[in-house]
């Protein structure tokens, strides 16, 4: 045992010194650091949903063991909070599965445009990628790559997983303390107020141009709107009108820039 030992604290020496200094040089290294530090203002936001999620799951009935698996495999905020009610009033499973596509149905768009940045990878690594995606990185992603030229390069590989990686943790990490330690938190409280503030804090400041302004405006706007629209329709057609205003802001800006 003693010789394995000795011989695995030799591999870990020869690691420090060959490999590890060279990884924290290298370009991939510096992406995903840079991906981290953007990342960083966002976890709190991230934590404190993660948190009223995991308390909403276990006040809704589910034991602690089904909201672990929940949170793990769905890794989807929105979706959970939505199937909750459902899942109390014991909904059809289709139903429930519907309720989560309509919710996460922006998904779709902001896949599709950070296509052209990752096709050149195999199919399962882009689901992966997809997995693990969220608003805040897709946000974080097109305010630094979303008018560059040059798509696909590795930069933009490893600074998007310095964005989600730290996401996946602090989401998870958060929840199943909500899940374990939520009913030692007092309701005045108000974490989902607090919630909302953190996230506000994290867009507002990427309000840099008109489409943008002009997107996040008719999107808030339709949201209120569509509150009192059954599976949360408001949020998928506040997305929707969204990007419309935003593309159609931008088409406009640019013709009064060559008339």
């Amino acid at each position: 045992m003693s010789c394995w030992l000795a011989r695995l604290r030799k591999v870990c020496v020869v690691a420090q010194i060959r490999f590890i200094p060279g990884w924290r040089k290298s370009h991939k290294w510096h992406c995903f650091k840079a991906g981290v530090r953007d990342a960083v203002p966002a976890l709190i936001a991230t934590g404190t949903w993660g948190f009223v999620t995991g308390i909403a799951l276990v006040k809704s009935g589910l034991t602690e063991t089904m909201a672990t698996l929940m949170t793990l495999l769905v890794y989807a905020g929105s979706a959970q909070l939505t199937s909750l009610p459902l899942i109390e009033s014991a909904a059809p499973l289709w139903l429930i599965f519907a309720a989560g596509l309509v919710v996460n149905i922006r998904f779709v768009i902001f896949g599709a445009a950070l296509q052209p940045f990752f096709r050149h990878m195999p199919w399962r690594k882009r689901m992966g990628l997809g997995f693990f995606s969220t608003d805040v990185s897709f946000v974080l992603f097109m305010g630094r790559y979303g008018e560059s030229k040059e798509r696909g390069g590795a930069d933009q590989l490893w600074y998007f997983l310095g964005i989600i990686v730290p996401g996946w943790f602090a989401w998870n990490g958060s929840s199943l303390l909500g899940i374990y330690l939520g009913a030692m938190v007092p309701a005045s409280w108000s974490l989902e107020f607090a919630a909302v503030l953190a996230l506000m804090a994290i867009i507002v400041p990427l309000i840099q141009t008109r489409p943008m302004a002009m997107c996040l405006l008719v999107a808030g706007l339709v949201a209120w709107i569509g509150q009192p629209l059954p599976l949360r329709l408001g949020l998928a057609a506040a997305v929707v009108a969204g990007v419309v205003a935003g593309v159609a802001t931008e088409r406009l800006t640019e013709r009064a820039k060559t008339s």
